[in-house]
């Protein structure tokens, strides 16, 4: 397969991937996308402010769904709660700052804007500091894949590109993977649903409430 050809018919592909990919999280993916930046297969200043707004907007959703609906998806989801709690100890304890640095903590980013929405933080005051956040950690891994690119290169020459262009497509793969696997899990609920409905329908009571099965 030629990855650069690959590169050049679906870049802008790529790119939406790098903001999505970001929305929910995306470190990882980041770091290999500014190494194949460094490879001249990728923009980097696209890279970077895909891997911006992406991170940006994804902690404002996460946010707002905490604001709005944060209680009752604990009620729903009691597994959450311990993270929940830590973030916000976490909040109480450093405030500014861990909004500015919940990003680089391992288990408690996916908590964090969730839980931030459950509490007083003003709305604007979060988005302004998570503005910046995602700033620092776009540029901070972007950068850092970079930079690894050029060390990397000078190791392993053209095998660098390959390598890079290799766990791109492997991490698009995966997201495509989980979005198919999302989706058949959906319509096997609908179809339990659909055969409930109909059974109740023919004894002549309410259909059931749809209940999803935990992620």
């Amino acid at each position: 397969m030629n990855f650069e050809q690959l590169l050049a018919d679906y870049g802008a592909f790529l790119y939406a991937l790098i903001f999505v990919w970001t929305f929910f999280e995306g470190e990882t993916f980041v770091i290999f996308a500014g190494f194949a930046a460094h490879q001249g297969v990728l923009d980097w200043l696209a890279v970077f402010l895909c891997a911006w707004f992406g991170s940006f907007t994804g902690d404002q959703c996460y946010f707002w769904i905490g604001r709005r609906y944060g209680q009752t998806l604990l009620l729903r989801f009691p597994r959450w709660r311990p993270g929940v709690e830590l973030a916000l100890e976490a909040l109480r304890r450093y405030d500014t700052w861990f909004i500015l640095s919940f990003r680089f903590i391992y288990g408690v980013r996916n908590f964090a804007s969730f839980s931030m929405g459950m509490s007083g933080v003003p709305r604007l005051r979060f988005m302004a500091l998570n503005f910046v956040a995602a700033f620092v950690w776009a540029l901070s891994f972007a950068g850092f894949g970079y930079v690894f690119g050029e060390a990397l290169e000078a190791v392993l020459g053209d095998v660098a590109l390959a390598f890079g262009l290799a766990m791109l497509c492997l991490f698009a793969i995966s997201l495509g993977a989980f979005v198919m696997a999302h989706k058949r899990r959906m319509r096997r609920h609908a179809i339990e649903h659909a055969r409930l409905a109909s059974l109740a329908a023919s004894n002549g009571s309410p259909p059931p409430i749809p209940v999803r099965s935990g992620d």
